[in-house]
């Protein structure tokens, strides 16, 4: 095995005004988990953080709403956010929030470095203002046309059609998404993050992923970089962090914006996770060391700010920009390797929408399936490199055919002959050729398996495993231990074989399927954690309020190699690994939509 390395898994931060549906992890949390996972396995030192998202308009419109103040609605939506993240077995070093003291400082901390190596400035802009509220209307709740390419649905603050960055004041026909009225423009000040400082500088990090990233999230960030303007960094809100600079530090009516803080939220996380881990310097290993490496999973609406704009405040926070500089007092940090972004999920045929009841949460999925069977189905027909539709069909008929028909009776049917007949891990004889060749497919797709894992392919990865299960199920098929009652050698043999590639196929499968390899390994003799599991703990800060975190203790037994299972070991008569589902919950669940 290579030498360790330090290995940063930042995972996009999932927004607290509500639960979050299963197309946003299958862009931000599974694809994330079955990367770490591997990682820790390979022998890496994995830190991998996130939190939920808190500030920001969205939240406070969504808390006048339930009629509740905006720190309650967080709270509440931090909480089960939290809980639906572990149950689905996300593996975070630190799962923390934006509403924290430590936040808070990390944040004002880079807006200071920034500010003051020039990247910063103030400027006066029209602002956006709800004529019947008189409240500041944000450039995502504002929607129109595009000036540039003529989309109808252009956002204020982007255009999801041709990824240009806009001003709301520049849209055709601008209507509040909140209550459909025609904002009034107002003149207002803000600081701004001067991004055409960093055109060159950004142009040369682009340029030397050439071959690293996926081609499309290069592409995308590439196109970007002829149209670089300055962008807003603060609101006109009082929900957020307060601006650190006299004659603005204490006003009410001006906070920095949610976008700005959310992404420095990786890094706040990471000196969080350090000072919890009673080494507070610990961060240091994964931000300021040449041998890290830094992957940030999201969805491809988050390209932008993954691609563009954190590495230009962390470029401006070095002093590495048009203007020059030096690093903040927190040193210089080092930008994303990759930026690993998923595209969109559809939903038989239609894009989430909670009003329209085209989405499942979550928590309800969960409810009424296996988590192992849900990341696996992300992982397999998730929209890993082009958008894709999640239909109850294709997930049946994966969990019935693959998961339980495959993968399922391969573990329980050799398990349970060989505790049946012997009461442990039967002795091998003397090979034949078959059982040879299974043995030496099994051990060699522990590489390019893994090697897939390690560069995010995680369909290829899945299938290379599973070719390996169908060779096993055709040997035992061929082989038919069942009839050899009067050659118990030969019997022992395959058996043998059988529960080695078992064995080796559990532990490619971990990443994929933590929940259900850990019942392998126990099913298979084996003690002590196999993979560690997230929990969640209530934790709090000095001077700050108590919350809830993600984290837990992933060093278990699971190691990314073959390991040659003992003879002897007792076995017990195996339980099913997954449910089979009755074809008619495909009708049951489309009627929960809504229709068909």
């Amino acid at each position: 095995m290579s030498q360790s390395q330090h290995i940063l898994t930042a995972v996009a931060w999932p927004y607290a005004n509500g639960p979050r549906h299963i197309g946003h992890v299958s862009g931000f949390g599974v694809p994330s988990d079955v990367f770490s996972r591997y990682q820790r396995m390979a022998g890496n030192k994995v830190l991998m953080v996130s939190g939920t998202d808190e500030h920001g308009t969205p939240i406070q419109v969504q808390a006048d709403k339930e009629g509740v103040t905006a720190r309650e609605l967080a709270d509440r939506y931090n909480r089960v956010i939290a809980e639906d993240l572990t149950a689905l077995g996300l593996s975070y070093d630190l799962f923390t929030r934006t509403t924290t003291l430590n936040h808070y400082a990390v944040v004002q901390e880079i807006f200071k470095g920034l500010y003051d190596n020039g990247y910063v400035f103030p400027r006066t802009t029209m602002g956006a203002i709800s004529p019947s509220t008189g409240r500041t209307l944000p450039d995502r709740y504002i929607e129109g046309t595009c000036p540039i390419c003529g989309y109808d649905g252009a956002r204020g603050d982007q255009c999801d059609n041709c990824g240009n960055q806009l001003d709301p004041v520049d849209l055709i026909n601008p209507k509040s998404r909140i209550n459909g009225e025609t904002p009034k423009f107002v003149e207002t000040e803000h600081f701004m993050l001067d991004l055409p400082a960093f055109a060159g500088a950004l142009g040369s990090y682009l340029q030397a992923k050439q071959g690293e990233w996926r081609p499309n999230v290069l592409k995308f960030a590439l196109n970007l970089l002829g149209d670089l303007q300055p962008r807003a960094i603060s609101r006109d809100l009082d929900w957020g962090v307060p601006i650190p600079l006299d004659g603005w530090r204490d006003r009410h009516d001006k906070r920095l914006y949610v976008w700005f803080d959310a992404v420095i939220g990786y890094l706040s996380a990471s000196v969080e996770w350090a000072r919890r881990s009673g080494d507070p310097d610990a961060w240091r290993q994964w931000w300021q060391n040449p041998d890290a490496q830094g992957y940030y999973f999201m969805g491809k609406d988050n390209i932008v700010f993954h691609a563009e704009i954190w590495p230009a405040i962390l470029l401006g926070y070095n002093g590495e920009g048009a203007r020059d500089g030096k690093p903040g007092s927190l040193g210089r940090l080092d930008l994303p390797s990759e930026v690993v972004s998923s595209e969109f999920l559809t939903m038989e045929g239609r894009k989430f929408s909670s009003s329209r009841q085209v989405v499942i949460y979550v928590r309800d999925f969960l409810s009424r399936y296996d988590a192992d069977a849900l990341r696996y189905y992300i992982a397999v027909a998730g929209p890993e490199s082009q958008d894709t539709d999640f239909t109850w069909n294709d997930f049946v008929n994966r969990n019935n055919g693959e998961l339980v028909a495959a993968w399922g009776n391969l573990v329980n049917r050799s398990i349970s002959m060989a505790a049946k007949n012997f009461g442990a891990v039967p002795e091998a004889g003397e090979l034949t050729d078959a059982d040879r060749a299974l043995l030496a497919a099994s051990k060699a797709a522990f590489a390019p398996v893994g090697a897939e894992l390690a560069r995010s392919r995680f369909k290829n990865a899945a299938s290379q495993a599973f070719d390996v299960v169908r060779d096993a199920n055709r040997y035992l098929a061929e082989q038919e231990p069942w009839k050899l009652k009067g050659d118990p050698a030969r019997q022992q043999s395959i058996l043998h074989v059988a529960l080695q590639v078992v064995d080796d196929v559990k532990t490619m499968l971990t990443p994929f399927l933590p929940t259900s390899s850990n019942k392998i390994h126990g099913m298979l003799g084996g003690e002590g954690v196999w993979s560690g599991m997230p929990e969640i703990r209530e934790v709090g800060e000095e001077g700050g309020r108590d919350y809830p975190i993600i984290t837990g203790d992933y060093t278990g037994a699971a190691r990314w190699e073959h390991r040659p299972i003992a003879p002897g070991t007792p076995l017990a008569p195996p339980s099913p690994l997954f449910p089979k589902l009755d074809p008619k919950v495909v009708d049951d669940e489309l009627g929960r939509m809504g229709g068909d």
